[in-house]
């Protein structure tokens, strides 16, 4: 079955109006790691050039890793062996992100992190909300299925449709002001507020429980990670807003 994609979706929570337009859209190989002179306009900064590592470094760490990540024929892949978690060398605070992700295997494990610190919340670690790109738990374990924030809240499994393995994925995570959009494959899966008492619950109810003020800094990386599977990420690009 064919799911119908929105281009354009108004979203008004609270008063707070959020317009994530194109977040169903997929590129092609043709245009992959390209922004339009329209997304150049409107502010769109691409994070992964095709080619190089440009822009990212390890985790806790200087430079990139030397193993377990390659850069080919425009895609980022984590090759599984172990090389260690890849974050943005600069910082965000409200933004407009997309990424493609594509697994070899439904259950082949990553993620992409935003408001990453490193250190802050524990000694050598790069710590985060966590999209979950692992369709590892369809219909059961919500809070860590594909979609969620890993660990702290649970996508609306109804409108969670990923790609066959081998094919591209669409992400969008939309943060600003505190309100934070999850979109997969031009379906808005989840939408919460930091610090608001329901994702405050979330963290309370699992593994961060005892990190103080855990996911709402002001700002953070956006972080890749290597969990020893093979994943390939492209077309990575994003607005600060």
């Amino acid at each position: 079955m064919k799911f119908l994609q929105p281009r354009v979706l108004l979203i008004l929570t609270a008063g707070y109006l959020m317009i994530p337009a194109d977040s169903g859209s997929q590129s092609n190989d043709s245009n992959a790691n390209v922004l339009t002179q329209k997304e150049k306009k409107a502010g769109w900064v691409l994070l992964y050039d095709g080619k190089t590592s440009a822009g990212w470094r390890g985790a806790n760490k200087e430079k990139f890793p030397d193993k377990g990540w390659e850069t080919k024929d425009g895609v980022m892949t984590v090759t599984g062996v172990k090389g260690g978690d890849i974050i943005t060398e600069k910082k965000y605070a409200d933004f407009d992100l997309q990424i493609e992700f594509r697994v070899t295997e439904q259950k082949a494990n990553s993620g992409i992190k935003y408001y990453v610190l490193e250190n802050e919340y524990q000694q050598g670690k790069a710590l985060g909300l966590e999209f979950q790109t692992a369709n590892s738990h369809p219909g059961e374990k919500l809070r860590t299925t594909l979609g969620s924030v890993y660990d702290v809240l649970p996508p609306d499994d109804s409108k969670v449709h990923p790609k066959e393995a081998g094919e591209w994925n669409q992400v969008r995570i939309v943060s600003e002001k505190g309100k934070v959009q999850h979109w997969l494959n031009g379906y808005l899966v989840l939408e919460y507020e930091r610090g608001g008492e329901v994702f405050r619950k979330g963290v309370a109810a699992g593994k961060f429980k005892d990190i103080e003020n855990f996911g709402e800094a002001e700002a953070g990386h956006i972080l890749l990670q290597d969990h020893n599977n093979v994943v390939s990420f492209r077309n990575i690009k994003i607005r600060e807003l």
